[in-house]
């Protein structure tokens, strides 16, 4: 049971915009007894002014509309990007359908699917939402950890992703090796890196780059 704005905030979210009001209502039912929130629109501009919740959604979207049609909306939207949308259409026209696969969709279903087809639809575009949001996650907090490198700590760090030994960084800094693995044990504690591999691996992420005098070696 969920006891506040917080736990609800974390449920998974289905957005419908469809201008008939009959399939919203159908939708909306047929997904809230599988316990997701739905939130219907008749319209993109609609769905354009509403406030998304911080959760793993997707959106099941009409081809063909009064107004901006999906496709339209697919190709023009730039403010909510990385929401997962789910054609639904009446007519099975392949050129439309390669069209939305093209723009990024991740389903196509034709009228009238059946309700398992949705719920499928639906739970394959949240889990990879949620996948998203997690790797989002992982990289702002990394990202957060790098922050807090000092300048010196950075550059250290740059050289021993490049292969080089304490005394060839301490030879380019010039400083002294102790100061060196002291910088690097610096490191690793504010990285949270297990190991050389996993430092590697994450400066990779970030995209940190290499020194010339490291490369040139």
């Amino acid at each position: 049971m969920l006891n506040g704005p917080a736990e609800v905030e974390c449920v998974p979210i289905v957005y419908v915009v469809d201008d008939d009001e009959a399939i919203r209502r159908s939708l909306t039912n047929l997904l809230r007894s599988v316990g997701l929130r739905v939130q219907s629109f008749g319209s993109t501009s609609e769905f354009r002014l509403a406030s998304l919740a911080d959760a793993p959604s997707c959106l099941l979207l009409d081809v063909r509309l009064r107004g901006e049609s999906g496709l339209a909306f697919q190709q023009q939207v730039t403010d909510r990007p990385n929401i997962p949308i789910i054609f639904i259409t009446g007519f099975a026209d392949v050129d439309i359908c390669k069209r939305a696969m093209k723009g990024g969709a991740v389903d196509f279903l034709v009228k009238p699917f059946a309700d398992q087809d949705v719920i499928d639809a639906v739970n394959g575009a949240l889990a990879s939402d949620q996948k998203r949001r997690e790797k989002d996650q992982s990289h702002k907090a990394l990202k957060a950890a790098y922050e807090q490198l000092t300048r010196r700590e950075r550059e250290v760090l740059g050289l021993v992703v490049s292969g080089a030994l304490n005394k060839q960084i301490a030879a380019w800094l010039g400083v002294s090796v102790i100061t060196v693995k002291l910088h690097r044990a610096s490191v690793m504690k504010k990285m949270d890196a297990s190991s050389l591999a996993d430092l590697v691996r994450k400066a990779e992420a970030l995209g940190v780059e290499i020194p010339v005098v490291a490369q040139a070696q």
